[in-house]
């Protein structure tokens, strides 16, 4: 390699030749050139010269951040800028998000890419934070400033790149010192952070002062929290080894990808069990939810060993067993904690005998004996995981588990623990900590750092800690970590896209009479709301007229949020990524800041707001209604039954509502959600509305339009369910089509228990996938359809103050009927893809944290036990599922509090009942049912169940359901 340099008066230009050999040992040659210059800013807002140079483009706009008067401790009473290493930003990543922590960081351009290098989801986490101008964080481009540029090195270790930093480093001492000459303005020190000892070592011999993490964070107060956020990985010995090793190796990601394409590897999602923490279920995916060739079932794995250190929510590669070695679904209901409760976080993984012996016990059920038959009609496909594509570590929720904690450990002195998820999907997690007795009774933030083929369990650090457990705010903020909603106030460059007038904001002004040419006046019309009490973020409103020929007018209008939120905009891009609005029962989080959502954009009567309307015609005859209400009901009657003659199905889930006493009382009232004609009513026509504007955006735009759809459930997804079904109650279910299944459903009916069919309905819900937005140009017409409506075309149009899906269906609404441009952003299909992903994800994310808010509170209102009716779902081994109807919620009642020993609990897989002997004496005593000593039970089965509030090891309250009898 050849080097040459031309300079100039301001730029240096470095002419490289490099001479490569190619297969055919044929010598090829690459020039490569690099424009060195001396007008890069520095960043800081001390140096006036500075703020003059241009901007190096390719990075967002920085003007100078970098504080004049930087914090300070210690000697450095003038403050300091920092200037981190890779690794540093690697290994403290949740130190540098933590406030007052890190400021008036400098990052080298070098840094940043070598992180895009190692990590590229901290590189993302790093750049967010660039974003944010309280942080102050910079971006100096040294590799293409004259001083500051070191030529790379082929091979060049950790001390090599560390080069450039030093070299960075003595340029901000110099420059700094010179533009702070002969004024009253105090030199910041320039800090560089390393962990490594020889860069260290060498830095400080040329003059820099330089620090570790620990020695940095150690001047702080709270430096023991700070301590414990430090990764892992920084602490791991790569030659501590001890050759033992408790998990197959990875296959190579080459290997990997060469698998899969010659079909003898695949890739999909890893699901944990939530019954049985030792059993995993696969589901694939290719392109827009291909099924897995030759694989009508999904994929099963068991045991620790396969699963091969992979988490749930994992992208993994997996190898399909023999079919000798295929199990059946796991039929025995196996927790961690009580599988693991014993486990001593500081003693070696290799020299643990404590899980040993259960772990064997427990697995006896997954291995027949080899003389025995398989019958491959009843198993399924069995894998193991060969390889990580693609991690889903996050933030986890949780607390120390006590038993883990050496009380008497003094502070300051580091422990090893394990932190216990409420998520019980996953693992526990090694951390080391210097405050495990004073997190005992906290709801703490965990991150997983690496989890090695010699260690039984993941092992972590230490984020934050939330704040009491059991405490209201405490637990519905670790709800919204847990599910990924995000929570915090609106910024300030969100806001300033606010009407500057605020509440004050009227039509008359705000609009020019150009403006409102383009639209249509509707203020004359009869047009209401149909909203429940106390409701604030109104997007719909209707009305209805008869017309001089006689038909009806119908006018769904919906609030015109697309003329406050324009595309590209600081508020466009935070709605984008919450994607909608979470009702949670003690609060609510907006997708828009409230001006909008519940004032300005909000349908509130009496007030003047714009509107997008669509207006309908129809002629109904030998109907003389006077009332609007009456006749829209009337109207909305008829659509549905449209509908359910076009095979719509009336499926239900559990949803309960829960009625708070007064603030001294303890008393709490649980109903059922209850449905009334006026919601009908309204649902029919932004129904009929949402059709409507997906046949339009997709006419104007075949390639663009963002729809929604429930694909077609696949067979398989019924088969247990039927066979159930005809077991238990001798019916059976059509599911040729959504009209089939709907009529069948309706004839699904028992006499002598009215809530069956309401169960059965429950039951085929989860049999369903769920429906998902998608734009056009992904799929052809023919999956379009929504299964559950129906129709052959949906959308998503009648809320945008709390869906973004809808915002985007507003502005490909506007440019089809030709009152706005067609956004460059709305035909982007890269963008409208990642936009249906985040809202397809954010729409779960929030339908498990509604779940599991009423779940909470359910558990903190109980002070008592109650007794309730209950239903059987599905049976184990060793238990069964109940649905409590009253309360909206499932639970295990286990077999041993029915029984004296597990020995007299006899399991039938084949009719899905448990035959229980050795009745304990409080079940016997209660009925004389059981006088024979024996308690039949199966699925659909009613029965009476005693609740009650127990804790778990990760601080969860859970609901604790005993079997009272069967009715």
């Amino acid at each position: 390699m050849d080097t040459f340099k031309a300079s100039s008066k301001s730029r240096t230009m470095l002419h490289q030749n490099i001479f490569i050999q190619c297969r055919r040992k044929k010598i090829s040659k690459i020039v490569r050139e690099r424009y060195l210059r001396t007008d890069i800013p520095c960043g800081s807002q001390i140096c006036i010269p500075c703020t003059f140079f241009p901007h190096i483009s390719g990075f967002p706009e920085q003007a100078s951040i970098l504080s004049a008067s930087p914090k300070g401790f210690g000697a450095w009473i003038n403050g300091f800028y920092i200037v981190p290493d890779a690794y540093m930003f690697y290994y403290c990543m949740s130190l540098m998000e933590k406030e007052m922590v890190f400021n008036d960081v400098i990052i080298l351009q070098t840094v940043l890419e070598e992180l895009q290098k190692i990590s590229l989801p901290i590189y993302t986490r790093l750049r967010q934070l660039v974003a944010l101008p309280d942080k102050r964080f910079y971006v100096f481009h040294n590799e293409f400033h004259s001083e500051t540029y070191v030529e790379r090195m082929d091979h060049e270790s950790i001390n090599d790149r560390n080069d450039r930093g030093e070299t960075a480093c003595k340029w901000y001492i110099s420059h700094l010192q010179e533009v702070t000459r002969g004024t009253k303005t105090a030199t910041p020190t320039v800090l560089l952070l390393t962990n490594n000892k020889e860069s260290k070592d060498k830095a400080r011999g040329e003059g820099i002062y330089v620090y570790s993490a620990e020695e940095y964070l150690s001047e702080f107060s709270n430096s023991d929290e700070l301590l414990d956020m430090i990764s892992s990985i920084s602490e791991m010995d790569p030659t501590d080894k001890k050759g033992i090793f408790l998990y197959p190796e990875y296959y190579s990601f080459s290997c990997i990808l060469e698998g899969i394409k010659m079909g003898k590897l695949y890739q999909g999602t890893f699901n944990v069990n939530p019954y049985n923490f030792l059993e995993v279920y696969m589901d694939f995916y290719y392109q827009a939810n291909v099924s897995v060739p030759n694989f009508e079932k999904p994929l099963i794995i068991f045991g620790k060993e396969n699963m091969n250190r992979a988490i749930h929510g994992d992208i993994v590669a997996v190898e399909i067993l023999p079919k000798e070695d295929w199990r059946a679904p796991a039929s025995k209901i196996i927790e961690q904690e009580a599988l693991t409760k014993d486990e001593n976080a500081e003693v070696n993984d290799f020299e643990e005998v404590i899980t040993q012996k259960d772990q064997h016990e427990v697995m006896d059920e997954y291995y027949v004996s080899k003389n025995e038959k398989i019958d491959l009609n009843k198993v399924f496909p069995t894998a193991k995981v060969i390889g990580i594509i693609k991690r889903n570590w996050k933030t986890y929720v949780g607390q120390i588990d006590p038993k883990s904690v050496v009380i008497s450990n003094k502070t300051r002195i580091q422990q090893t623990v394990f932190f216990v998820s409420v998520d019980k999907r996953i693992p526990k997690i090694r951390i080391k900590t210097r405050q495990g007795p004073t997190l005992l009774d906290q709801k703490i933030l965990v991150n997983i750092d690496t989890w090695e083929r010699d260690s039984r369990y993941p092992n972590g650090h230490f984020v934050h800690a939330l704040g009491k457990i059991d405490v209201d705010d405490t637990e519905t903020e670790a709800l919204l970590i847990q599910y990924d909603i995000e929570y915090s106030p609106f910024s300030k460059c969100v806001l300033d896209c606010l009407p500057p007038e605020g509440d004050k904001w009227e039509l008359s002004s705000a609009m020019t009479s150009k403006d409102l040419e383009k639209r249509k006046d509707l203020r004359h019309l009869p047009i209401c709301s149909i909203d429940p009490p106390g409701c604030v973020d109104i997007d719909d409103a209707l009305h209805v007229r008869v017309l001089e020929n006689k038909n009806y007018e119908v006018g769904v209008h919906i609030a015109d949020v697309s003329y406050f939120v324009n595309p590209g905009t600081s508020i466009d891009i935070e709605a984008s990524q919450r994607g909608t609005t979470v009702y949670l029962l003690d609060k609510r989080i907006d997708m828009l800041p409230g001006l909008l959502g519940t004032n300005l954009c909000s349908l509130k009567p009496g007030f003047e707001r714009l509107a997008f309307s669509i207006l309908f015609q129809k002629l109904f005859q030998n109907d003389e209604l006077t009332s609007c209400m009456r006749t829209l009901l009337m109207l909305s009657r008829k659509l549905r039954q449209k509908r359910y003659d076009n095979g719509a199905l009336n499926l239900t889930s559990p949803e309960v509502r829960l009625e708070f006493g007064s603030e001294t009382s303890d008393k709490i009232t649980f109903e059922s959600k209850k449905f009334y004609e006026t919601n009908i009513l309204v649902e029919e026509f932004m129904l009929l509305a949402n059709i409507t504007v997906a046949r339009k955006i997709y006419e104007v735009y075949p390639d663009f339009a963002i729809l929604r759809r429930h694909v077609t459930p696949p067979k398989e997804n019924f088969e247990i369910l039927q066979n159930i079904l005809k077991i238990r109650r001798n019916m059976t279910l059509n599911i040729d089509s959504s009209k089939n299944l709907a009529d069948s459903l309706d004839k699904c009916i028992d006499q002598n228990e009215p809530y069956f069919n309401t169960l059965l309905r429950i039951m085929v819900t989860r049999c369903m996938s769920s429906a998902e937005y998608f734009f056009a140009g992904n799929h052809n017409y023919s999956e379009f359809k929504h299964y559950g409506l129906a129709v052959d075309i949906y959308t998503h149009w009648t809320s945008p103050i709390r869906r973004y899906a809808d915002i985007i269906t507003h502005r490909q609404l506007a440019a089809a009927i030709g009152y706005e441009a067609f956004h460059s952003t709305l035909k982007n299909k890269s963008k409208l893809e990642d936009i249906c992903k985040n809202v397809n994800y954010k729409h779960r994310m929030v339908q498990m944290v509604s779940r599991s808010n009423v779940e909470y509170y359910i558990c903190q209102t109980l002070k008592n036990e109650i007794i309730e009716d209950a239903y059987v779902m599905k049976v184990f081994k060793n238990g069964f599922i109940v649905f409590v109807v009253s309360l909206g919620i499932e639970g295990l009642v286990y077999t041993c509090d029915i029984c004296k020993s597990e020995s007299s609990v006899s399991f039938n897989p084949e009719t899905y009942s448990l035959s229980i002997s050795q009745l304990k004496s409080d079940i016997l005593n209660i009925d004389d049912e059981y006088s024979n000593g024996v308690l039949n039970i199966g699925v659909f089965d009613k029965c009476r169940v005693k609740i009650n509030i127990i804790k778990e090891s990760s601080g969860k309250k859970k609901v604790n359901i005993k079997f009272i009898k069967k009715l």
